[in-house]
């Protein structure tokens, strides 16, 4: 699994021009699942997103989780993480999951971070045509991939 986390002042998912999710401070998690991943990826990144210290403490410093903030969670699913750009100009999906594969990890993912930070998370909709709006706070954009374990 490869996830861009971005830590934001407010973001949102649109469909079609309808909003489907909204969040105020906190995360906003963009996630690539390829073929690979297993449970142990979904546990290992959704404890890496809820522990990881990226928000300011009183003394301006980044120490906080997002639970210890009680931030909120955008999870939005995007194969194009895993886009291979070694030949050519046009990017390959060939690692990216199958819909079959990639929406029960997916969901399993979304249910993991929930209770590692015992908060709902929010989300998009996994396979649509979807339009992101953020305001990135810092910037503040970290990518992590659970097979580097980085």
């Amino acid at each position: 699994m490869r996830a861009v986390i971005q830590r934001v002042i407010q973001a949102s998912v649109s469909i079609d021009g309808m909003l489907k999710s909204r969040i105020g401070p906190g995360l906003l998690v963009l996630l690539g699942i390829e073929e690979a991943d297993r449970q142990e990826d979904i546990e290992w990144l959704a404890g890496k997103i809820s522990r990881l210290r990226i928000f300011n403490d009183p003394d301006g410093v980044m120490n906080l989780s997002v639970a210890e903030t009680n931030g909120d969670i955008l999870v939005v699913s995007q194969f194009t993480l895993h886009a291979s750009t070694k030949k050519g100009n046009r990017p390959s999906y060939i690692r990216a999951a199958r819909p079959e594969i990639a929406v029960p990890l997916y969901e399993k993912f979304i249910k993991q971070l929930s209770l590692e930070t015992e908060k709902e998370v929010k989300t998009g909709e996994f396979g649509a045509m979807m339009q992101i709006q953020l305001i990135n706070d810092g910037p503040v954009t970290i990518i992590i991939d659970s097979k580097n374990r980085e």
